[in-house]
């Protein structure tokens, strides 16, 4: 009987781990957390990135969808609130 219980509850923590992405005791992320993951995600950035690797990438990204190159104005738009959001998190007076 034990092992049934057992069984099941492992079950049904892997099914909420496919589901929500995240197992059941893990601490869900703030939204604050989750933009900036986003932003370090279409900037194709580390945790760790620096003023330089942010802005590197940034301009890397806007001259693929900047709208002379086919993109749009929504994709630099975006590309600039995760360039700022990611600098704004930056330490130091340079922000």
């Amino acid at each position: 009987m034990f092992y049934r219980v057992l069984i099941f509850a492992v079950l049904a923590c892997v099914l909420f781990k496919m589901l929500v992405g995240r197992w059941p005791w893990q601490k869900k992320d703030s939204a604050r957390q989750q933009a900036l993951l986003r932003a370090r995600r279409l900037l194709g950035v580390a945790a760790d990135a620096n003023r330089n690797d942010i802005i590197a990438a940034h301009r890397r990204l806007v001259a693929m969808v900047h709208p002379d190159k086919g993109g749009t104005n929504e994709q630099v738009h975006e590309a600039n609130a995760a360039r700022d959001l990611l600098l704004s998190e930056l330490p130091g007076p340079e922000n």
